[in-house]
């Protein structure tokens, strides 16, 4: 790779209020390692790691906003109660001592929450704009109340207004992946008659006033960053938006109701969205947006996650030319790295210092030694 083009990655960046050491984001990936919903030195101990590795940005693991039912698994960690605000306090401290930046990604599964799994409160039933299962399509509940919807808006309220109040440095919303947001966004299982249904541009409503309540929660200047993806669980090529114009319709009603990056979710980077333009899905997000994107999906390695999980491929490392290409061409300006940073704290630094040789290869059996 260019040298010219690896000293890119490693610029720092001023987003905003949002200062950055270099490009490289810390992926959001899920843990299951808070017991009882506590994050403890251990997970600040995790994101410290990664901050003293070069690693610029930040974003944790999906956090629970306060409702019963947000939760696909135990161990999820919240970001409610005094015991968990402090855990997450804790955190903060430790990457700050370090001069890391770190955002929470606040989190409800919605219908991804399986009844008969093991949840905190097994009692809570999932909840969704109509009750729809995400694989199955089976509707398996009834659909959310005007009264439910307002109570999750203003639980993310309530979750953003914490995070800025133990001095994270922003916060992500999660509205990707077929989880609670993702799921008024698609109209598979989206089928409201009301105000929170209808065409793409009107099924952002309910992102919509969570993010205005969010921002009115932090003010003006504290960061909001909003993941979002066309594939869903169990359902990997589906797209929202089959082209530019439908994109933009779903994008720019978020980008006006106060979005200040845009985090797109693909399996493969590398891939491009539409036909006719070699623009990756953050690419597309900034030239119809106008506002600085995340790119992320399987950076570093060869084989995407969903591949690793369900047909037990191992990743091995792979070029990161393509990025640099990308990422130097300005079709977008943060890179969020999963997997190789789950599996290596120090692969920024190795990366930076040209010691890719030194690199942790991520396998399943090495997982359970990786955190």
């Amino acid at each position: 790779m260019k040298t010219e083009n690896l000293d890119f990655l490693f610029q720092p960046i001023t987003i905003g209020k949002l200062d950055l050491s270099n490009r490289i984001v810390m992926a959001p990936m899920t843990r299951g390692f808070s017991p009882d919903g506590i994050p403890d030195s251990n997970v600040a101990a995790y994101y410290r790691r990664r901050a003293e590795n070069e690693v610029g940005l930040i974003i944790t693991e999906g956090t629970l906003i306060n409702h019963p039912a947000a939760a696909e698994g135990l161990g999820r960690p919240n970001f409610y109660g005094k015991h968990a605000l402090a855990g997450w306090a804790k955190v903060v401290e430790e990457v700050h001592k370090v001069d890391g930046k770190i955002i929470p990604q606040l989190w409800h599964v919605g219908m991804a929450r399986q009844i008969q799994g093991q949840n905190p409160n097994p009692e809570a039933l999932p909840i969704g704009p109509s009750g729809i299962d995400v694989i199955s399509g089976k509707k398996v509940t009834q659909p959310m109340t005007r009264d439910e919807i307002h109570g999750i808006v203003d639980a993310f309220g309530e979750a953003a207004n914490q995070a800025k109040r133990l001095g994270f440095d922003g916060i992500e919303i999660h509205g990707a992946h077929g989880y609670l947001i993702d799921q008024f966004f698609w109209a598979r299982t989206n089928q409201r008659k009301d105000e929170y249904g209808g065409d793409l541009a009107a099924r952002t409503r309910f992102a919509i006033e969570i993010i205005k309540a969010c921002r009115s929660a932090v003010g003006n200047d504290f960061p909001i960053i909003f993941r979002f993806s066309q594939w869903k669980m169990g359902h990997y090529h589906e797209k929202m938006a089959n082209n530019p114009e439908e994109l933009a319709s779903f994008l720019t009603p978020l980008s006006d109701a106060g979005i200040d990056i845009f985090h797109a979710s693909t399996r493969r980077y590398w891939e491009p969205e539409f036909m006719n333009s070699p623009l990756n899905l953050a690419g597309w997000a900034k030239k119809l947006t106008g506002k600085p994107t995340i790119s992320v999906g399987s950076v570093g390695l060869d084989t995407n996650v969903v591949d690793f999980f369900t047909e037990g491929k191992g990743a091995n490392h792979s070029s990161l030319t393509p990025l640099l290409e990308k990422l130097t061409h300005n079709e977008f300006d943060l890179v969020a790295v999963g997997r190789a940073l789950l599996a290596d704290p120090s692969w920024a630094v190795k990366v930076h210092h040209h010691r890719e040789s030194e690199l942790i290869s991520f396998t399943k059996a090495a997982m359970k030694t990786l955190f």
